[in-house]
């Protein structure tokens, strides 16, 4: 792909990493634009690129806005900026493509599905990144993008990228919540979180081919009343996670194969 002028809007996890890895891919950056400007700079210095905080500096020569922040501002940017023919997308899983229909010609959504944090690195060209275009020229512009980055490209509409983000919600935001919960438990008794380490790593791989239903381990699946018993007697102090115990166990009988 040819190298484009690429401008970044946002200075959080998904900013930083998308930043970084198109001026890898050989693109240029042309601002970093974020109410946030000390953030704004710390990527500006990563990408030998300058800052701003005012949505409306875009570059005449920009060919793609890439709006990576808070799914809740997407809709007030795109209201400040200033777009003519350049294609703007945003990175969000549950924003609809339309938000731009009012403010821009040339619009889309470049979601990468993947949790990123700003102090470690990934192999973003792992990462999958769900394209769409509000034609077809753009959608292939965004896909064209894409591939400069990564090597796993979907193409996935509003709605099902909306089914998508709830897929993901489960299978990473709530997974770790679990682990947190596991190492508030194992601290009550000084016991550490690496103790469990090696068994959240083997769940994770073994569900890298197979199906997570086929899977299932433990004391529910089994039908096992006198161990959950024992599980519940012990968190009968904290009635929150006796209940969710509770829940998620009678949800995984339900849906065992």
């Amino acid at each position: 792909m040819d190298r484009k002028n690429i401008v970044i809007i946002g200075s959080g996890n998904v900013a930083t990493h998308l930043a970084i890895a198109f001026l890898k891919a050989g693109h240029r950056i042309l601002s970093v634009i974020s109410r946030n400007e000390n953030n704004a700079a710390q990527i500006a210095e990563k990408t030998r690129s300058p800052y701003s905080s005012d949505f409306a500096s875009i570059p005449a020569e920009t060919d793609f806005i890439i709006i990576a922040v808070r799914d809740e501002a997407v809709a007030e940017i795109a209201a400040k900026l200033n777009l003519g023919n350049t294609i703007v997308a945003h990175t969000s899983g549950s924003v609809a493509m339309n938000v731009f229909q009012n403010h821009a010609q040339n619009f889309g959504v470049f979601y990468p599905l993947q949790t990123f944090h700003k102090e470690k690195e990934l192999e973003i060209r792992e990462v999958p990144f769900c394209i769409e275009g509000n034609n077809e020229a753009i959608t292939k512009a965004l896909s064209e993008l894409a591939k400069s980055i990564s090597n796993n490209i979907h193409f996935v509409s509003s709605e099902n990228r909306k089914v998508l983000h709830v897929a993901a919600v489960f299978a990473c935001n709530f997974t770790n919540h679990f682990y947190a919960i596991a190492e508030s438990i194992l601290a009550e008794k000084n016991l550490s979180l690496d103790i469990l380490r090696p068994l959240i790593k083997e769940t994770a791989l073994q569900v890298m081919d197979k199906s997570p239903a086929q899977l299932q381990t433990g004391p529910a699946i089994r039908g096992d009343e006198k161990i959950m018993q024992q599980h519940l007697n012990y968190l009968a102090a904290k009635p929150e996670l006796a209940k969710l115990y509770k829940l998620i166990s009678k949800n995984i009988t339900k849906t065992s194969p």
